[in-house]
């Protein structure tokens, strides 16, 4: 899967004020990360100024935490990508908060012509944890947003 074909669909989970779907976690064995404290808040561009999509996670392994991979897509466009596509779209920057958790947080800058393009209706976000022992999920809803200009 293309990343510049999937990067409209990143800044897709746009919701004008913002929104915070917080505490979706995964229940798992030691062998799998977990996500914790999702979050979305997207600013708007105005005037000349970009805005921006900012997604949040607290992702957590007994091993560490080796990456987040992040996308964003409209219901509507039925791309419902897999865990095997996902590794291959943008990676959000993880920081160490304790010796088994990482916050992760991807941002993407986005100009008025991109957020005037973006599909209306619902959004989903897809999430791919990858721990430093090799542990993974895959959430393909992580995050449910409703998109309105």
């Amino acid at each position: 899967m293309s990343k510049r074909v999937l990067i409209p669909s990143l800044i897709g989970v746009a919701v004008i004020g913002g929104v915070t779907a917080g505490g979706l976690a995964m229940a798992s064995t030691s062998a799998e990360p977990t996500l914790e404290k999702n979050s979305v808040r997207y600013v708007a561009p105005a005037g000349s100024s970009t805005g921006s999509l900012t997604f949040t996670a607290d992702v957590r392994d007994d091993s560490g935490v080796r990456s987040l991979k992040v996308i964003a897509w409209p219901a509507s466009s039925k791309l419902d990508p897999t865990e095997a596509e996902m590794r291959d779209v943008d990676s959000a920057t993880c920081r160490s908060t304790t010796d088994d958790t990482s916050r992760c947080t991807y941002t993407l800058k986005v100009t008025a012509q991109e957020a005037a393009e973006l599909d209306q209706g619902t959004w989903y976000v897809s999430a791919l944890a990858t721990a430093k022992d090799g542990g993974t999920v895959f959430l393909p809803r992580a995050a449910t947003f409703d998109l309105a200009h």
